[in-house]
């Protein structure tokens, strides 16, 4: 049974990173418009690096699909930690109000 639920929890984690990366890499959302405007400056500054939302969306997608295996989800974990810290200090500095739905969310 704790094999079970561990698989689903990892399952949901996965496909939540995959669908985040498949969402910046193929750009299947518009962007929000009700943001805090440190936060559009950051969004502006992270787009005009051309190469970086791609980058990030591939790591979210390989991330995402190491973590559902159970032999990679230490790999995945290493790989996707880096992100996780960037959205927690991006929140951190431009709009500390979000941050207890970031904590939740993500």
């Amino acid at each position: 049974m704790k094999n079970k639920i561990q698989f689903v929890l990892s399952l949901i984690f996965g496909l939540l990173f995959i669908f985040s990366g498949a969402v910046k890499l193929f750009h299947l959302m518009p962007a929000q418009t009700d943001i805090p405007e440190t936060m559009k400056k950051i969004n502006e500054a992270i787009a005009a690096i051309i190469w970086l939302m791609p980058l990030l969306g591939v790591i979210e997608i390989i991330g995402g699909a190491l973590f559902i295996i159970k032999r990679f989800r230490p790999l995945a974990a290493i790989v996707l930690l880096p992100i996780l810290v960037g959205v927690f200090l991006t929140h951190l500095i431009s709009d500390p109000k979000s941050l207890p739905i970031v904590t939740s969310v993500r």
